[in-house]
């Protein structure tokens, strides 16, 4: 009897059509779909928009393949649970420069203080970033006395801050350091009447020969409406993204001149 590789089994082979290798290759693409499938609906547990653009119309979890709701242990004893159907109450106020969706828009009244664009922040929780230790994260120099400005480094205390426009916005009072992270965090300026934090990323040039501090963002009469802290000594995480947001919108809002196009 004569035999050929037709009708012979080979190693690994199941059937004549299926064989092990076969299998494998067929399991690792389901275990990939699955993979897939579970990351995107993961994803979709914060941020993952709850309603249609330019519409009230709230978006069909199902059909959005949204994860079913998780409570989280957080490090100071609460809970939350995510996703949990909230939606941000801000008022967006801005309107649609087009009748299409995802058109650009165009903001309302002031920019700057409306949280639109550039401006905008997050709805995060009103309280301070906080250690393992439970400490505050970031406090100024006076209420933490084992942190001081190098002697070989200027001392920005004292120095003057001035806008893009170079109109004098108050005077450096205190530093304040992340204490995570042993980086300079905010600037506190004080115009003599009120206090509010200059982040140290939007300082654009320190002249220290002239012991002035030189911010691009923001315009030096636009210092006054910088969002403030309920506590002299702490800012809030929800204060922190406002803060930012405020300044960032000044590199777009800040003059009209800004938001129109180079050329």
């Amino acid at each position: 009897m004569s035999l050929t590789l037709s009708n012979v089994m080979l190693a690994g082979a199941i059937t004549s059509y299926i064989d092990v290798a076969q299998i494998t290759l067929y399991l690792f693409f389901a275990f990939f779909a699955g993979l897939v499938f579970y990351l995107q609906s993961e994803s979709r547990r914060e941020g993952f928009p709850l309603q249609n653009d330019g519409s009230d119309t709230p978006r069909d979890a199902k059909a959005s393949f949204m994860p079913k709701p998780k409570t989280y242990l957080l490090q100071d004893g609460s809970k939350v649970m995510s996703p949990n159907g909230k939606r941000e109450s801000q008022d967006i106020k801005a309107t649609r420069m087009g009748l299409w969706h995802g058109a650009a828009h165009a903001p309302t009244g002031n920019p700057m203080t409306d949280a639109v664009g550039p401006a905008s922040y997050a709805q995060r929780s009103d309280v301070p970033d906080k250690l393992f230790n439970g400490q505050p994260r970031i406090v100024p120099l006076r209420t933490d006395g084992g942190y001081h400005i190098d002697h070989s480094d200027t001392d920005p205390v004292g120095m003057k801050v001035v806008g893009a426009d170079g109109v004098k916005a108050g005077m450096v009072k205190d530093v304040w350091v992340d204490r995570a992270e042993a980086v300079i965090r905010y600037l506190e300026v004080s115009d003599g009447t009120r206090s509010i934090l200059l982040p140290m990323n939007f300082t654009s040039k320190i002249r220290a020969a002239e012991k002035t501090i030189v911010v691009n963002a923001i315009l030096g009469g636009q210092f006054a409406a910088v969002p403030g802290t309920k506590n002299p000594d702490l800012v809030t995480l929800l204060e922190e993204d406002k803060i930012m947001a405020y300044y960032g919108g000044g590199l777009l809002y800040a003059t009209p001149a800004r938001s129109e196009t180079l050329i």
